[in-house]
This record gives structure tokens, C-alpha cells and sequence, in this order.
């Protein structure tokens, strides 16, 4: 995945573009606040935070990524596992995750590990998947790839999409103030359907429905994003949060 991801970074961040936007905004970062981004991919919500004239950290797992984060500069970048790095206490303003915090094998800690890297009164910012029966998306994935089969359990992406239970983690971490605002806009798959074919085969999601498919798959999957072209290319709707909350005062 970490292959593809780096290969396909532009449509990667093309893809969410409507819903960054919405996560820029709640993020409201500002000049000299220190920034960490976790799970930040090939880095473009880094980038974005360093633009706004913040002192910016993305970290991620993938050393491909981080590689490509720092060939595209902007901001400063490191390969940590945010669940257990041990971050100064206190050092960070604002905590950001862009569809990262999502995969974390353990959540208490990883969310307590965060928290304590915040400063008090300090804010964490996500942007995560719904769940998976929200989405548009994955069951034009899973009509198209597997028809008539039973799609398997939904993957960690969806982890953080029951607001009870992700708020209930949260606060166990030490979190206060949780907040869900839905971000009802579609994802962008592509400029045209061969494209979006090209990038969805790459996908955790379709390799899996692919193990059920046939030899057709693959033309129907295409025919399916061709039913969904725009002129602002294959858009296929999609329901995120946006989660705000905060560590408390001291």
C-alpha cells in the first residue's frame, strides 16, 4: 500500500480535497504554533500548517512516504509510530490527523501518548471515515468488484466512525470538548474513469473484494466510475467527521 500511496500521492490528496478544506478550517492553525501531524502521508496537511506559519511536524510509519514528504519539502518530517514515540510532554499546540489516526493497533494508548504531547488547552484536529455503510464509495467499489458477495469485515479506516465510541476513547485519553461536525462531500476518484480504475486497483478495499471476483471485475469497476464521471472528474459521495477536541487546563 505504501508503494501505491507514494505513487499515486497527487490523487491521494485530490481525492479529499473538499473535505481538507473543511479540516483546514476547523484546524485554524496559526503562525508560531507547533504542529503535529500524525499519519501524514506524503505530507500536504504539513505543508499546509507550515503555510500558515506554524512550526509543523508530520510523522509517519512509512519511510516511503516520509521520503517523499521530504522531497516535496515544506516542512519539517520524521518516520515515528505516533502510538508509542516518546514526544516531549507538552511540546505541541495543535495534534492533526487527515485520515491517519484511523490505524492505530492500540487507540487507548496511542490517543493517551497524544494527549500527553499536547500542551494544556492544546487541540486535536481529525478528519476520519464514517462508517462503512455511510459511504457511497465502498459499495460502488464492492457492487462493481464482487456483486452478490458478502463484503468482509470493514477495515481499521472505519475504526473512528461510531461517534459514542470514539468519543468515549477520547476522553479516556484525556480529551475534553468532543465535538463531530459531518462533512457531507464527495471524493474525488480521478479526472476520468480509467484513471480512478488505475488508482481504486491499488486499494486495500478492492484487493480484498478482488479475492471474490472474476476475470470481469476489473471492466466493471471501470464501467461503474464511467457512470460517475464529472467534469470535475469521477466523484463518488462519501460521509466523514471532522472531530475537534481539547486536553484540559491545568
Amino acid at each position: 500500500m505504501t508503494e501505491h500511496r507514494v505513487r499515486f500521492a497527487a490523487i491521494f490528496d485530490a481525492e479529499v480535497r473538499r473535505q481538507n478544506d473543511r479540516f483546514r478550517a476547523a484546524a485554524a492553525v496559526r503562525p508560531g504554533e507547533d504542529v503535529l501531524d500524525v499519519g501524514c502521508g506524503t505530507g500536504e496537511s504539513t505543508r499546509e500548517a507550515a503555510a500558515a506559519g506554524a512550526n509543523a511536524l508530520g510523522v509517519d510509519v512509512s519511510e516511503q512516504a516520509i521520503a517523499k514528504a521530504r522531497e516535496l519539502g515544506g516542512a519539517a518530517f520524521e518516520v515515528a509510530d505516533a502510538q508509542a514515540h516518546p514526544f516531549p510532554a507538552g511540546a505541541f499546540d495543535v495534534v492533526l490527523s487527515r485520515f491517519g489516526a484511523m490505524f492505530f493497533p492500540d487507540p487507548p494508548a496511542a490517543f493517551a501518548n497524544l494527549a500527553r504531547a499536547l500542551r494544556p488547552g492544546g487541540r486535536l484536529v481529525l478528519l476520519v471515515w464514517q462508517t462503512r455503510d455511510r459511504n457511497e464509495w465502498y459499495s460502488v467499489l464492492h457492487d462493481a468488484v464482487a456483486p452478490g458477495s458478502t463484503p468482509p469485515p470493514p477495515g481499521p479506516h472505519f475504526s473512528l466512525g461510531d461517534p459514542d465510541a470514539t468519543r468515549a476513547l477520547l476522553e479516556g485519553a484525556g480529551f475534553t470538548d468532543v465535538v463531530f461536525t459531518e462533512v457531507a462531500e464527495p471524493v474525488c476518484y480521478g479526472p476520468d474513469a480509467a484513471t480512478a480504475c488505475e488508482f481504486a486497483l491499488g486499494l486495500l478495499d478492492v484487493k480484498q473484494l478482488l479475492d471474490h471476483g472474476d476475470e470481469q471485475s476489473v471492466a466493471r469497476l471501470r464501467d461503474a466510475f464511467a457512470a460517475h464521471e464529472t467534469p470535475e472528474g469521477v466523484l463518488l459521495d462519501s460521509r466523514t467527521w471532522l472531530v475537534t477536541a481539547r486536553v484540559s487546563r491545568a
